[in-house]
């Protein structure tokens, strides 16, 4: 009888050090399979310090006077686009900038703009823009931070085809300690139709 539970004990344990010794042994395995990275893995290869970064504004191109630009995303597909142009005065300084952007279908205004114009500007006397001939337009100032202060314009269907085919736009502003005098800027509308094409859809 004693050899019987002798013999049981034995057979007993064999499969359980047999599956100890299995477990270490597949363990030994994984580690050995796991690679050890090479010096070349550890170094940085670097890259293009003019490329633009994640989330970050760049201009992808330009059509005649406007700049298409363009947020970068991560993956480069979709990326949102707005077409901009940076006005100067008679005497060639930058005053004021604008970017426009199309407008979901479906409202009155088919694309929208944002012009930024100089702090020291009288708000009460808001902002005038004609295209060539045509009968200027009045817009109040939304809003002013330490940039500037913001005109933010909506434009129907016929605003932008009197863009598409016109030469000029006049937008004049009055400056806040000289309230008799005028300021007139030129934004040029070469190359408009080429960029609105390519703005993206803004429904925020």
């Amino acid at each position: 009888m004693r050899t019987f539970l002798i013999a049981l004990t034995t057979a007993l344990l064999v499969p359980a050090a047999l599956l100890a010794q299995t477990t270490e042994t597949e363990n030994t395995e994984t580690e050995t399979e796991t690679p050890v990275p090479s010096i070349e893995d550890q170094l940085s290869l670097g890259e293009d310090a003019s490329a633009p970064q994640v989330g970050q504004t760049y201009t992808r191109e330009k059509n005649g006077d406007w700049d298409l630009r363009c947020i970068k995303t991560e993956d480069g597909v979709e990326e949102p686009c707005q077409m901009y142009q940076l006005m100067a005065d008679s005497e060639g300084t930058p005053v004021a900038e604008i970017s426009i952007f199309r407008l979901p279908e479906g409202g009155r205004a088919v694309a929208g703009a944002t012009i930024v114009v100089p702090l020291e500007t009288s708000l009460p006397q808001q902002l005038t823009m004609q295209v060539d001939g045509n009968a200027a337009r009045r817009y109040p100032y939304s809003f002013c931070n330490t940039i500037g202060c913001f005109s933010r314009v909506g434009l129907v269907a016929e605003e932008v085809a009197a863009f598409r085919a016109g030469n000029s736009a006049k937008l004049t502003i009055v400056p806040a300690l000289a309230p008799d005098q005028k300021v007139e800027l030129t934004m040029s509308l070469l190359g408009f139709s080429a960029s609105y094409e390519k703005t993206t859809v803004n429904a925020n």
